[in-house]
């Protein structure tokens, strides 16, 4: 189901199991793109965590999809045991989403996973904003 909401609070959470079998919790606002933003959250955050007004700020211009780790908030499995395997399980979703290339926002380790994703799937990332993170 796509919202072209533009309100975070009330953008309802949905699920999609990609080819790890991990089923992950995500929320999409924003009008529907060929290529969406994805937010890389940081470290224990959850859906619950992403500020709306960034996340509405987001929407009015371009598809922005939010997600859990694995073992985080709604998705299913254990906590991933490295940064690597985060990155892993990222592409999982993107795929099972069905992109074949994204933007992305990352914030703290949200930055490393994403570098990680780039290191292994360069091709998949047009373009990443990286704020508050390291190498």
């Amino acid at each position: 189901m796509l919202t072209e909401n533009f309100n975070y609070k009330i953008t309802p959470t949905e699920f999609i199991t990609a080819e790890n079998g991990i089923k992950y919790a995500y929320r999409r606002l924003g009008s529907k793109k060929e290529i969406p933003i994805i937010y890389f959250n940081h470290l224990t955050a959850n859906l619950d965590n992403c500020d709306p007004r960034v996340m509405d700020g987001m929407a009015k211009d371009v598809e922005n999809i939010s997600f859990d780790y694995r073992g985080v908030g709604q998705t299913s499995g254990e906590d991933a045991p490295s940064i690597q395997d985060m990155a892993k399980d990222a592409i999982a979703f993107i795929k099972a989403l069905g992109y074949k290339k994204v933007d992305i926002m990352a914030f703290s380790m949200g930055g490393f996973i994403s570098q990680e994703l780039l290191e292994m799937e360069p091709t998949l990332v047009r373009k990443i904003i990286l704020a508050g993170t390291g190498p």
